[in-house]
């Protein structure tokens, strides 16, 4: 039988695991996302840390980050996918 847990214990498992990213897998990363989602957590900050299509963790092989006209453009190696983020 699965064990339940609580949002706080949710919320410090997903922190845990944002805190040591470089050998997480594109599955455990899916797996996380799932569990923020099923506690209704936010990824806010750990959004722009993997691609949103290969859940790859983004480190400077297997990603290009371009600044330009306020925007931080970073592009997925691995599967050539953009994502854009405004810079304040």
């Amino acid at each position: 039988m699965k064990s339940k847990l609580s949002k706080q214990e949710a919320q410090k498992k997903i922190e845990d695991f944002f805190s040591n990213l470089k050998n997480k897998t594109p599955e455990q990363i899916k797996k996380i996302k799932r569990l923020a989602m099923h506690y209704h957590i936010s990824l806010h900050n750990y959004k722009k840390l993997y691609c949103k299509k290969c859940y790859s963790v983004f480190n400077s092989e297997n990603s290009e980050i371009r600044i330009r006209k306020g925007f931080k453009t970073r592009k997925c190696k691995m599967c050539g996918v953009i994502s854009r983020s405004n810079i304040r």
